[in-house]
């Protein structure tokens, strides 16, 4: 008796959460939240030239690594940036690859798979400051154009 009771109160809960999200102002710092709330934020992305340590086979193979610092745009300004590394597992550049995103003295961390076509899936696995509670999920797209940019959206629920 208890099971659909509390199946009915999860999914009021999950619709709430629905409900309550927002996103942020382009030209704004990210904004604190209160447990329990929603909120997308987008950034303009500024990719660091590629970057390859070359430790298997010559060329990209199974166990080389690629690291990146990215610098992230709002409005034009810059608002922060984003570290991170990943591990080839096969020549194709399949990659698991982990990063954390700096916005002032707090982070936002996550996890994705790298591999073709340039859009990116992200799991967000935490945070720090004010962002403590964070998980979610996000996307990387990458413009493929000749000044190396592209945008990257988080969906925080905290």
């Amino acid at each position: 008796m208890r099971r659909p009771r509390a199946l009915a109160l999860g999914a009021a809960l999950a619709a709430t959460a629905l409900l309550v999200q927002g996103s942020a102002d382009a030209a704004a710092p990210a904004p604190a939240y209160d447990a329990g709330s929603a909120t997308t934020l987008q950034f303009q992305v500024t990719f660091s030239p590629f970057h390859l340590t070359d430790i298997g086979e010559p060329g990209l193979s199974a166990g080389d690594l690629i690291d990146f610092h990215d610098q992230l745009f709002r409005g034009g300004r810059k608002v922060g940036d984003e570290v991170g590394s990943c591990v080839v597992v096969e020549a194709t550049g399949l990659s698991n690859c982990t990063g954390v995103v700096r916005l002032g003295g707090d982070t936002i961390t996550y996890a994705f798979v790298n591999a073709p076509p340039p859009n990116k899936v992200l799991a967000i696995t935490g945070g720090s400051g004010r962002f403590r509670t964070a998980h979610g999920d996000g996307t990387l797209v990458e413009n493929g154009d000749a000044a190396n940019t592209g945008t990257l959206t988080l969906r925080l629920i905290r």
